[in-house]
């Protein structure tokens, strides 16, 4: 059964914070808010958790289209390979934001993304987001929940979340109505950007 907790956005509270990130050091999978879309995911070092993903997501962890959560550009270097001055003005424009880049993986990845040849980075403009990264001190790996519904695809309500979610997760973060339009995903692993999904985020910035 998993827990839900209330955080709110604007003045996330500490100790709400603390019972997330115990949650996650533990191997526990949470559903979080973001700017886009509510996202599931788990700690970055924690194979278990990660491998839970991929189960629920019914792949391979190797094969997982996951995207990382950081808290801002700082720590980049540990999970992509260094980038150029015009690629890192592009991030530097859109993040925070409702994008998730592909950028070509660093060697310094943990064991089990070693085989990712590219990583998508995501930095949301959500405040509870970016204080679990920040307190939990290194990215989540996450993906969206995405919904069966032909006309939703994604669910916004988090007690339905919970509802749906119930047996497969630890914890879900009631930060009120989620969107339902996912990032825009773009492609900066080549030479030129290439929208790979128009989302949420404008194109207008490239």
């Amino acid at each position: 059964m998993a827990d839900l907790i209330k955080i709110y956005e604007e003045n996330p509270n500490p100790k709400a914070i603390k019972k997330v990130i115990d949650v996650l050091k533990q191997g526990g999978l949470v559903i979080y808010p973001t700017d886009t879309v509510y996202g599931l995911g788990c700690d970055i070092n924690n194979s278990k958790a990660l491998e839970r993903i991929a189960r629920i997501k019914g792949v391979k962890l190797e094969k997982a289209k996951l995207s990382f959560i950081c808290y801002d550009l700082s720590n980049l270097s540990d999970y992509v390979k260094q980038i150029d001055s015009s690629t890192f003005k592009i991030l530097k424009r859109a993040l925070p934001g409702p994008y998730t880049f592909i950028l070509p993986g660093s060697k310094s990845l943990p064991s089990v993304f070693k085989k990712k040849k590219e990583v998508g980075i995501r930095i949301p403009n959500n405040n509870i987001t970016l204080e679990i990264v920040k307190a939990l001190g290194n990215p989540l790996v996450s993906t969206s929940i995405r919904d069966e519904d032909e006309i939703l695809d994604y669910t916004t309500d988090p007690e339905l979340i919970l509802e749906k979610w119930d047996n497969l997760v630890d914890l879900v973060i009631d930060g009120g109505y989620g969107g339902n339009e996912g990032s825009t995903i773009v492609d900066l692993s080549k030479d030129e950007p290439e929208v790979i999904r128009e989302g949420k985020g404008s194109l207008d910035i490239f």
